[in-house]
């Protein structure tokens, strides 16, 4: 059962729908709330809430303005969307949004519901951060495929998070109370890599002193990662394709046939279809694994999410504690402008070494290492990425509020100030816009 804490706020102007809501969230034993009930508390939500379902806003004000503010605290708060709106569609979140079907069926709704509490659930160190559109997409493809069996290849260069989108999968699916067992492919030796993916039995060869339990009996039920896959000799490619259509093996020294139940993700920074070509990799295992492609942008794709890196990783590098230690523009855009050969990787271990000889206070230009300055400006770096950089690294509120502000007023200059158009263009409702317009204070 579910415990009665775990808090769904619900913004729908067609009280019909919001009363059903309420039923059906009570019978699976979570909490409804409403903006208008007395034990509401936007505060209280922020901390407990683990979703929130928007409906028809009807043009409510109040409905958006309270949407908008609670988005704004809990950027990461999961959005099960119903009919047609576009709030949660629109929202600046880092969580997914989900379309709730109707009329509603509770088998969904708590299927949902479930997700979002494993979501919520999930460590941060687990959670993608960024608003990038190709960040946002990686988002969109986890999502999709979290509550599939199917194979899933990641690839992307070294160091831009892989292991963390194939945990986030295992997070989001229905395994993840069952084991993510990680294996890099290229540091185990080929003569030793069946035994560690299979297991052995003793005296099957010589060192071989005790049974031992191999990866895929380790993971059973749940999900296992294959890291740096194309390091796999050919050799084993061979039995690990056997494996993946008939989900069974043999462990080394054993004719026993053994049944498994796990998920394969696969990672690799290498050019795989080129590996097939050149004769280094199996055609058919490609295919077997590449059954949903996810593709890690670099990090200098990515630079307007640099100052929501910043932050996350400070806080996990340093706790409470980083709230003392912002990085200024200057430094943020000289950061920018770097090609980060090492990604994600290399931000972590500079942000560690930042913290560590700078504590508190403001890192600037001066305290970078100098390869970072030397930097050429990078070729991909855009306007908007320049104005995002400008925003302080340390308080994500304001910083979504910028970008918000940024967008609506380059609306209403193309739109002519006609908010109406405007709307359009930013796919919201005019009522929307013009509460924003008023909360802003845009002339």
């Amino acid at each position: 059962m579910i415990a009665s804490s775990q808090k769904v706020l619900i913004l729908d102007a067609d009280e019909s729908r919001a009363r059903d809501l309420c039923e059906c969230l009570r019978f699976l034993d979570y909490e409804p709330l409403t903006p208008g009930d007395d034990g509401y508390s936007g505060h209280d939500f922020e901390r407990d809430g683990i979703a929130v379902v928007v409906g028809d806003t009807a043009g409510d004000a109040s409905i958006e303005s309270t949407f908008s503010d609670l988005i704004a605290q809990r950027p990461d708060l999961p959005c099960l969307s119903v009919g047609e709106n576009s709030l949660a569609g629109n929202a600046l979140a880092e969580a997914p949004s989900w379309q709730l079907e109707t009329p509603l069926r509770r088998s969904q709704l708590s299927h949902l519901l479930s997700r979002a509490s494993r979501y919520n659930g999930c460590e941060r160190r687990h959670r993608l951060t960024g608003q990038s559109p190709s960040i946002r997409t990686v988002r969109r493809l986890i999502e999709q495929v979290a509550d599939f069996d199917t194979n899933v290849l990641i690839t992307g260069p070294s160091g831009t998070g892989k292991e963390l989108v194939a945990r986030t999968i295992h997070d989001l699916s229905d395994r993840s109370d069952k084991p993510f067992v990680p294996i890099n492919c290229g540091a185990v030796p080929g003569e030793l890599m069946e035994s560690e993916l299979f297991g052995h039995k003793k005296g099957a060869f010589t060192g071989a002193i005790s049974d031992r339990v191999g990866r895929f009996e380790l993971a059973e039920g749940g999900t296992l990662f294959l890291d740096e896959i194309g390091d796999m000799p050919l050799d084993m490619q061979v039995k690990l394709l056997r494996v993946l259509q008939e989900r069974v093996f043999e462990k080394v020294g054993s004719n026993k046939l053994q049944r498994c139940d796990v998920r394969i993700i696969a990672a690799t920074h290498c050019d795989l279809p080129a590996a097939v070509k050149d004769g280094k990799f199996r055609e058919d295992l490609f295919y077997r694994l590449n059954v949903f492609p996810i593709a890690m942008p670099p990090l200098y794709k990515r630079a307007s999410d640099l100052p929501m890196l910043l932050d996350e990783l400070l806080v996990q590098h340093i706790g409470d504690e980083a709230r003392n230690l912002r990085v200024s523009a200057s430094a943020l855009q000289i950061l920018a402008n770097y090609n980060w050969p090492g990604n994600i990787r290399e931000l972590s271990n500079l942000v560690e070494r930042l913290a560590i000889l700078k504590p508190e206070g403001v890192i600037e230009p001066d305290d970078l290492p100098a390869k970072y300055c030397v930097a050429a400006p990078a070729a991909h770096e855009s306007n908007a990425v320049s104005r995002a950089l400008q925003m302080s690294s340390q308080n994500l509120k304001e910083h979504v509020q910028a970008i918000e502000q940024d967008l609506i007023g380059q609306a209403l200059s193309a739109s002519d100030g006609v908010v109406a158009n405007a709307a359009r263009m930013l796919n919201m409702q005019r009522t929307t816009l013009a509460e924003k317009i008023r909360k802003y204070d845009i002339q």
